[in-house]
């Protein structure tokens, strides 16, 4: 049974692709039920430059926070400067205490088409970022656990999180040696996923953090299928709301109380950008 009482972080929300498929009534429709639904504070990650502000807006009129940086699909079609354009945001916006990460930033080897290099070039360079103004860094993990690992060997950071994390228990134990806490969310409540339910059952509770990555990756009872879809059905969109169910399904599988979660949640949310802790005080 999920309780009033938990209070949750979604360490992973678009909350502006809510405006720009349906206005800002309705992402202030979706914070505001997420909200009542018991989720106290959404970090909001940038995908390129084009919504900086925006994402940094709509933490602001929250009171959530937010991440700035480019993400491994948008880099067909960012400028080879925007990693520059990007570094003057960041350090214009490192005093406001809503900035807690450089993010989301990656690798994606499941998309086909994109340039491998490329993606390469600009994961590179914003963990550069990262070090030099010493914020932790939200990673888009795809079929890339280990060239992502190999980055951040030759360039460390002070930790962060792995998105949406879907990789074997040895990569994911070497997330934890780095300092990153592991994203679990709407995944995980597919029973088929054997593998990403068996990590969430067995690694340490102090490496994982919940998430949503609304409206992206809908838990198994907002999933359309395809015949729906050809029927008719509006696709699934997943909303930070969903959040205390998801993370009812992954504290089953732990065998703990949702309170338990709840609080061990937030504790490692907050370890992994530091930042939040003053926030959510």
């Amino acid at each position: 049974m999920i309780r009033r009482m938990d209070a949750w972080i979604d360490t992973h929300c678009h909350l502006d692709e809510f405006a720009v498929h349906g206005g800002a009534a309705h992402a202030d429709a979706e914070r505001a039920r997420a909200a009542r639904a018991g989720v106290v504070h959404c970090v909001l990650p940038a995908v390129d430059l084009a919504n900086l502000q925006v994402v940094r807006a709509m933490a602001h009129r929250y009171g959530d926070s937010y991440a700035l940086g480019i993400h491994p699909l948008y880099t067909p079609q960012a400028r080879d400067d925007d990693p520059q354009a990007l570094e003057r945001m960041l350090e214009r916006c490192l005093p406001d205490p809503r900035l807690v990460a450089v993010g989301e930033i990656g690798l994606d080897f499941f998309v086909p088409g994109l340039d491998a290099a490329r993606q390469e070039r600009f994961y590179r360079a914003q963990l550069q970022l990262a070090r030099r103004f010493d914020l932790p860094v939200i990673l888009h993990v795809r079929r890339s656990a280990d060239r992502l690992l190999k980055g951040l060997r030759e360039l460390p950071v002070r930790g962060g999180i792995a998105h949406a994390f879907n990789g074997s228990l040895q990569q994911a134990r070497a997330f934890i040696a780095m300092g990153f806490k592991l994203g679990f969310g709407g995944a995980v409540t597919y029973e088929r996923a054997l593998q990403l339910r068996r990590l969430a059952a067995e690694l340490p509770l102090d490496a994982l953090v919940l998430e949503t990555d609304a409206p992206d990756i809908p838990p198994h009872w907002l999933y359309v299928t395809a015949a729906e879809r050809a029927a008719g059905a509006a696709p699934a969109r997943n909303s930070p709301a969903e959040l205390p169910r998801i993370a009812a399904v992954v504290a089953g599988l732990r065998g703990i109380e949702v309170g338990e979660l709840a609080r061990a949640s937030r504790d490692n949310a907050c370890a992994a950008l530091p930042k939040l802790r003053a926030l959510l005080a």
